[in-house]
């Protein structure tokens, strides 16, 4: 039936239903997308970030924009996604801190990762990395070590805010080798890099990606990488197993996630544009290059790695003591 043959009143109905019944989601995206960093500029979470914007533009064909919303360990700019509207158009690049950790170390968290947000992928597992001010008289970790036994109280390590994945590192580091030393927070990892290299401060574990170019250009002296085998983009140095301090793991990762009650449709295309943009060997190398292994996982395997790292951390944060109110 053509709509020609219909009275005016009725083609327009027929219009505005036709209209109605397209799904929102079939043009998606149709305007730019923004991504929310919840820390400030320079850390591993920024860096990565804008590296994955540039990639998606032209998969997704539409602009990327980086907002760094930094504070309160991640959950301004977390808290921030997770009130959105679920349209798609305001996601986060999600980091272990906000999202896994915070939940059993602040007292009073202003949303709840597991239930206000939606998991599309985890995008990479990272290397943390072990580096001191290039001033420090030490070579290697035993040396460290001797060093920290040797003048206790002395030494102070940064991390990019409190209860972040590197100061429990750094406190779980003193548990394990017996040593001491102070806590020094900061609003991101990239300050906290600027007075490391300015001898403010005298060492920090922290993400790989945001470190490796300042070891690499000789500012920074990297002693170990808390994982379970030597990183790709740095294989000369030890893991802190081969270093001498046993059963030291701490790994890092960084995911995409939307306002819980995003169209899962809308999750699929931002899943399917993700795993794509890994698949490119120019990007894999890019990430590779600075500590970061590309995944790509599921939304249903991401959601399970949440669930269960939830768990992980919160053992971890009890054990150190570590509580913000």
């Amino acid at each position: 039936m053509l709509l020609k043959h219909l009275p005016r009143w009725l083609c327009i109905a027929a219009t505005v239903f036709a209209c109605a019944a397209t799904p929102a989601h079939a043009a998606y995206p149709d305007r730019p997308i923004r991504l929310i960093i919840p820390f400030a500029p320079g850390g591993s979470t920024d860096v990565l970030g804008r590296i994955l914007a540039e990639a998606l533009h032209p998969v997704l064909g539409q602009t990327v924009i980086v907002e760094n919303k930094p504070g309160a360990g991640g959950n301004i700019g977390g808290d921030f996604v997770a009130r959105s509207a679920p349209d798609g158009y305001t996601l986060l690049l999600a980091a272990a801190g906000p999202t896994v950790i915070n939940p059993s170390l602040y007292s009073h968290m202003p949303f709840n990762p597991a239930k206000d947000l939606a998991p599309i992928s985890c995008l990479e597992q990272e290397h943390n990395m072990m580096v001191v001010n290039k001033s420090l008289p030490v070579k290697n970790l035993q040396d460290f070590l001797q060093y920290a036994r040797e003048h206790p109280g002395k030494l102070s390590f940064g991390s990019p805010g409190n209860g972040s994945p590197a100061q429990l590192a750094g406190e779980l580091l003193k548990q394990k080798a017996g040593i001491q030393a102070q806590h020094v927070p900061y609003k991101g990892t990239g300050p906290a890099v600027t007075d490391l290299v300015a001898g403010h401060i005298d060492f920090i574990i922290d993400n790989m990606p945001a470190l490796l170019p300042q070891v690499k250009a000789g500012n920074l002296r990297a002693l170990a990488v808390p994982s379970d085998k030597r990183a790709t983009a740095a294989p000369d140095i030890p893991t802190f197993d081969e270093a001498g301090q046993k059963g030291f793991v701490v790994m890092a990762w960084k995911g995409l996630m939307a306002p819980a009650g995003t169209d899962p449709a809308v999750i699929e295309r931002l899943h399917a544009a993700v795993v794509k943009v890994l698949q490119d060997p120019q990007l894999r190398q890019r990430f590779q290059d600075l500590g970061a292994e590309p995944l790509g996982s599921s939304p249903s395997e991401f959601a399970k790695q949440i669930a269960d790292e939830t768990i992980w951390w919160g053992k971890l944060v009890k054990s150190t003591g570590t509580k913000i109110e």
